[in-house]
């Protein structure tokens, strides 16, 4: 005969307790896992309420010193945007400072020759020609180049063609689209044009 009795096999029992969430945080330590602000040590509630002032105050100072450092450099950026400015200024104002003064003895000596009481023609000549290599020799030492190119190929960059003459006409012969003449000789100044020379071309 079976009997009545429900059997248990198998079957969970209903009556276990629930777990405690309590019980795992048991024996942890209070805000254990949380990061701690930088610099600032575990303390105890009371160690870490007397530490701040101090560490407040220590802020601060490094913040001041900082702040200090900056004004240094901003003062010292506009001391030398206000150098450079004054340096492109006198450099605008006394470019030609050094070009002005080796010029002087090239009016020193024609005045001395308009100061001669009887002037020939051989010593005006010579005055003349003397002051002629003074000026040379501010134009080499300002690196002003002379352009005399009679003869040379024509250069559009250098040259300015006044007129053209055919190379048959030319006398002695002149290539093609060299120069005949030139009108106006022209001048470099470092490289740079300053005044093209006027000439004449040959046209082929």
């Amino acid at each position: 005969m079976q009997s009545d009795r429900p059997s248990s096999a198998g079957k969970e029992p209903c009556d276990r307790p629930a777990p405690d969430p309590g019980a795992q945080s048991q024996g942890a330590a209070p805000g254990a896992g949380e990061p701690q602000a930088a610099g600032v040590e575990a303390l105890p509630g009371e160690d870490l309420g007397q530490a701040l002032p101090q560490l407040l105050a220590d802020a601060q100072a490094k913040a001041a010193e900082n702040y200090d450092m900056y004004l240094r450099a901003v003062a010292e950026t506009e001391n030398v945007r206000r150098r450079a400015q004054d340096d492109v200024s006198k450099a605008h104002k006394y470019a030609i400072e050094s070009f002005a003064e080796s010029l002087l003895p090239v009016r020193d000596s024609l005045e001395m020759a308009l100061k001669a009481d009887t002037p020939s023609i051989e010593n005006i000549r010579e005055g003349v020609e003397a002051t002629l290599k003074l000026l040379a020799t501010v134009f080499e030492k300002n690196k002003l180049i002379e352009l005399d190119p009679a003869g040379q190929k024509f250069d559009p960059n250098r040259h300015q063609a006044i007129s053209m003459v055919a190379v048959s006409a030319t006398n002695p012969p002149v290539a093609a689209n060299h120069v005949v003449s030139v009108l106006q000789k022209g001048y470099l100044i470092n490289d740079r044009v300053l005044r093209p020379a006027l000439v004449i071309v040959a046209q082929g």
